[in-house]
């Protein structure tokens, strides 16, 4: 949480520059040396209080190996386009692979100054407050988060037509922009359930640690537990990941 609360501290001391400064990694996919800035804290943080360490960053280091005894995931700035134009939905990520595992989840949600906070075996939390994923069985009354396939525009197809087979089922689908806080949100029993289709390592391993230790359930589309190898990602409490999982395949 230190690592993270750090790299808030930066980031909301931090002014961001126009257009001209930013960095087009991919179509609509930004990088300014904020970001870079925030990773850097980070790292040298976690790296200086567990020894031997390894980084996987979404702006340093995106291709380290994931291979380890103990290895950080790590988003600076998930939501840096909300973040270039003062929308205030944008956290930083922090979560540890433990032998291979997910163990650890922190999810710094900086505008609200909220740190979301999950292990294995301990359950995930906000505050002194326990999170735990939403009740909600029957998917009309559900409110489902999203993301959009905009770094992939050959996807935008496919998307549109599992937009279009959930959007008449259920009460509301939101979309803001910051996958890490969407999950948390998941986490929190405030969206009964969540999909995106391109999401990396980074986006997602420190709220699928958040919604696993909250009851819910998050996994690629195929099914498959591990979350890390980029891609796809559906999630929710038990039933309604089950149910979302069902319509996303049929589309």
């Amino acid at each position: 949480m230190v690592a993270a609360a750090r790299a808030a501290r930066f980031l909301r001391g931090s002014q961001a520059a126009g257009p001209d400064t930013w960095t087009e990694k991919s179509r609509h996919d930004f990088v300014t040396e904020i970001d870079r800035g925030a990773e850097a804290l980070i790292a040298e943080w976690l790296t200086d209080h567990v020894p031997g360490s390894v980084v996987v960053g979404e702006e340093l280091s995106p291709t380290a190996a994931q291979a380890g005894e103990v290895v950080w995931i790590v988003d600076p700035l998930d939501g840096t386009t909300n973040y270039l134009h003062a929308y205030p939905q944008y956290a930083v990520s922090i979560a540890a692979l433990v032998h291979g595992e997910l163990r650890i989840g922190v999810v710094h949600d900086v505008a609200r100054d909220l740190v979301y906070r999950g292990a294995a075996d301990y359950g995930a939390w906000v505050g002194d407050r326990r999170l735990a994923v939403s009740t909600v069985t029957a998917p009309q009354y559900a409110l489902v988060g999203t993301g959009f396939p905009f770094k992939q525009l050959d996807g935008v197809e496919h998307y549109l037509r599992q937009f279009a087979m959930v959007m008449p089922a259920v009460s509301g689908i939101r979309r803001a922009g910051a996958a890490a806080l969407d999950l948390a949100d998941v986490a929190a029993g405030r969206f009964d359930a969540f999909w995106e289709l391109t999401l990396a390592p980074w986006d997602v391993a420190a709220g699928v640690v958040l919604i696993r230790e909250a009851g819910g359930v998050a996994t690629t589309l195929d099914g498959a537990t591990d979350v890390l190898g980029g891609g796809a990602l559906v999630a929710g409490n038990p039933t309604l990941y089950r149910w979302l999982l069902e319509v996303l395949r049929n589309a």
